[in-house]
């Protein structure tokens, strides 16, 4: 049990709402008249630009096109984000994420810091979707169901009321509370957070339980060993109400591996585990009983990077400056592979968000890897939402969608790297602060 579980009913769960399908490579192309044609907001990216950009000029590219993803491919009314979205021609789905919504509420807070749209705007888009979330969205002890319809907010076929989303949804939220200041604002974020029954997902015992299904119960998987779970728990230890025990912060296993001399603490799961909680919470300069969390995700990083430098006698597209693999759609649907070790069907596709994600860690590597991929694939790879979810240039397969999740990280974490302006709202919180010092963080 574990992550490594928590990955594979995740992916087979998406699969099962929303399939893959890919586009060949030669098909592809982008430029203004797409742009105009994909509706909804129009801001100005305009054209692949001709020569190389500075790094600076590449992540604002970033980051604009993926908040044009989180305000076209969301309904105004409930504020509710696409799981994912076609980048190319008609998207009759309405199926929404609430994880792609947290990722989308802090997209609004970053949209307002760099002035792509009015704040009041900006601020609307946020109290629809608390409203809505707090008023009319289904919850089951104050936790969401993972996938809802976007309009209607109806659960979507079987899915699970979830705790790591419900978390990461609840990360959006709370940014929004910290960042706008608005009295409607954080009276909803108020209300949300303190319904959250976080005693009842322990289910009795002491790690957090992945989620529930009004058919079968709870989830007999558990947030259990190292993961994306840190935010999940400092949320839970924090939280003004039904908060958890600060000793369930020392139930979860951290099992170490050593790679190419590089030991770090990692489950056995693809290297987003290493990004969603550092997205939000800044563990920089500090350390609990166990580790410095950003050192590790330094580490892991590096080794990601070894890892996918090793298998260029299997795949020659492999190198320097063209790496990462990570949770992802592939040509055979939505996987969970990477490594080290090795994990799911590797065939030298290559997922961009896997270093964006990862840019406040290892900043000259990553942006490496998304020059090449915007300079030299800008024509088969990029999209007015970003870059496609994968593509593999050996077999000229690419990706039909972006996915939410997935440009939120990049968008989250190429601001991080620039100004630090996710981390600096979201530790604004005090249930965070208080959560961290409660589990023994320390300075240093």
């Amino acid at each position: 049990m574990g992550t490594a579980r928590s990955v594979s009913a995740r992916g087979l769960t998406r699969r099962k709402f929303l399939g893959t399908t890919g586009l060949a490579l030669a098909s592809l192309s982008f430029g203004g008249a797409l742009l105009d044609a994909c509706g909804g907001l129009k801001l100005s990216i305009g054209t692949l630009p001709n020569g190389a950009l500075t790094d600076d000029q590449l992540l604002e590219t970033i980051e604009l096109a993926a908040f044009q993803f989180f305000w076209n491919q969301a309904s105004p009314a409930t504020g509710l984000v696409k799981d994912r979205a076609v980048w190319q021609g008609t998207d009759a789905s309405s199926v929404s994420s609430i994880a792609a919504t947290g990722f989308g509420l802090t997209a609004l807070c970053v949209a307002d810091s760099r002035g792509y749209l009015p704040t009041a705007q900006l601020k609307q888009r946020a109290l629809a979707a608390l409203s809505f979330l707090s008023a009319q969205a289904p919850v089951e002890n104050g936790f969401f169901y993972h996938f809802m319809d976007m309009n209607t907010g109806a659960r979507a076929g079987t899915s699970e009321v979830s705790s790591i989303d419900t978390a990461i949804l609840l990360c959006g939220i709370l940014a929004c509370r910290a960042h706008f200041q608005d009295p409607q604002i954080t009276s909803l974020a108020n209300e949300i957070y303190q319904r959250i029954n976080w005693q009842w997902m322990l289910d009795g015992g002491t790690t957090l339980s992945m989620g529930w299904t009004p058919e079968s119960g709870f989830l007999p998987a558990r947030w259990d060993t190292y993961s994306e779970l840190m935010m999940l728990y400092l949320l839970a230890i924090g939280a003004p109400a039904n908060a958890i025990p600060a000793s369930s912060w020392d139930a979860w296993s951290r099992p170490t591996l050593t790679y190419q001399g590089l030991t770090y603490i990692t489950g056995n799961a693809p290297l987003f585990i290493h990004q969603y909680s550092h997205a939000w919470i800044d563990f920089r300069n500090q350390h609990d009983a166990y580790a410095d969390y950003f050192q590790n995700s330094v580490t892991a990083t590096q080794a990601h990077k070894l890892f996918c430098l090793s298998l260029v006698g299997q795949f020659p597209d492999y190198k320097d400056n063209f790496w990462g693999i990570t949770l992802s759609d592939s040509v055979k649907g939505y996987v969970a592979w990477g490594g080290p070790p090795a994990m799911g069907p590797i065939d030298g596709s290559l997922v961009p968000c896997a270093t964006a994600g990862s840019m406040p860690f290892l900043p000259a590597d990553t942006l490496a890897v998304q020059q090449n991929l915007y300079e030299n694939f800008g024509s088969t790879a990029w999209t007015p939402y970003g870059f496609v979810d994968a593509f593999n240039p050996l077999t000229h397969w690419v990706d039909a969608y972006v996915l939410g999740i997935d440009l939120g990280i990049g968008m989250l974490m190429a601001e991080n790297y620039r100004t630090q302006f996710v981390w600096n709202t979201f530790m604004q919180n005090p249930e965070i602060t208080a959560a961290m010092m409660q589990v023994g963080f320390q300075p240093g």
